[in-house]
């Protein structure tokens, strides 16, 4: 009887991890191509975004490889923080306006003489 809960403690262990590691790898994807953006986020998004990802590949952490919890919750953060300067950045873009390429140029070119 008590082999029985030792098995289904394993069984669902293993599917917790299983899990989270599909969680983690979700999150990466999504994170890796909120990285599109980078140039229109700064110096900051580029350090969350590269941060995240090396995080999340590099083997040590805070806690070991197989629990994937400490990874998702990086990649969560990443993620909410990376899409918020996607959003200001999109929204500042859009918030500038056109500016008519006869008023682009203050001065008009010199002629050589």
């Amino acid at each position: 009887m008590s082999d029985d809960w030792l098995y289904a403690l394993f069984v669902i262990g293993g599917l917790v991890l299983v899990a989270l590691l599909v969680v983690a790898i979700i999150l990466a994807v999504r994170v890796w191509k909120t990285g599109k953006y980078l140039q229109a986020m700064g110096v900051g998004g580029r350090w969350v975004f590269w941060g995240a990802i090396i995080y999340t590949i590099f083997p040590v952490d805070l806690l070991p490889d197989p629990i994937y919890l400490d990874d998702v919750g990086v990649l969560g953060g990443a993620l909410i923080y990376l899409s918020r300067l996607a959003v200001k950045a999109r929204q500042q873009q859009q918030a500038r306006p056109a500016v008519p390429p006869s008023q682009a140029q203050r001065h008009p070119p010199q002629r050589a003489r």
